[in-house]
């Protein structure tokens, strides 16, 4: 992707905007001392630069699948912060890097809804081998209840994304808290967001 390149050029994500100051509000309290922080799922990197900023504590590292790469890397060299690492290729079904140094804390936002089942299940076995012993994974996104749609709306967005992917949709919260113990991961507050959204903050 051609350095040359202006932000306004850049894949832009309206959510991402509207949500990075609740999603801030948050992480600055459960990761005041968290010192090294993988993103999965970086998309656009409007997270990433905003969160670096306004985090400057953390090491912030974005992640994401190789095809969104380009794109990713090129508003993180555009919005640079002195934390803010160059992305890096994760695809939650392949092996998983080693990361030197351990992470403490995890984020990830709007991810869990998009993948197949087999995919979440690979994320949260790859975030049970790298995150370390007390360290925190904070989930952004719509999450079901026993089995039932918390809005119309989440109930529309997930008709439309199994219409572009059958094998995505609102996954229920009984099921990834079930997947989260498996790794050593304890829900410890899941709170109501804008648009219908929730914040799940797992210690390990």
């Amino acid at each position: 992707m051609p350095q040359s390149l202006s932000l306004q050029q850049l894949p832009f994500s309206q959510a991402c905007d509207n949500n990075k100051q609740p999603i801030l509000t948050l992480l600055a309290k459960w990761f005041a001392n968290r010192l090294h922080i993988l993103e999965i799922g970086s998309g656009t990197g409007q997270h990433s630069v905003y969160f670096a900023k306004n985090l400057a504590h953390l090491r912030w590292q974005p992640s994401d699948q190789q095809h969104y790469l380009p794109t990713l890397q090129t508003r993180l060299n555009l919005q640079a912060s002195p934390n803010l690492q160059p992305a890096i290729t994760l695809d939650v079904t392949q092996p998983w890097p080693q990361f030197t140094p351990h992470l403490d804390a995890i984020f990830s936002a709007n991810t869990l809804h998009i993948m197949s089942q087999t995919m979440v299940e690979a994320f949260f076995g790859g975030i049970g081998s790298v995150l370390t012993h007390s360290g925190s994974l904070v989930i952004y996104g719509p999450f079901n209840y026993q089995g039932q749609f918390t809005s119309d709306s989440n109930r529309q967005f997930n008709l439309l994304l199994q219409q572009n992917n059958p094998h995505s949709g609102i996954r229920d919260i009984e099921w990834i808290g079930q997947l989260a113990l498996q790794q050593g991961l304890t829900l410890q507050e899941d709170i109501a967001m804008p648009a219908n959204n929730r914040m799940l903050h797992f210690i390990k």
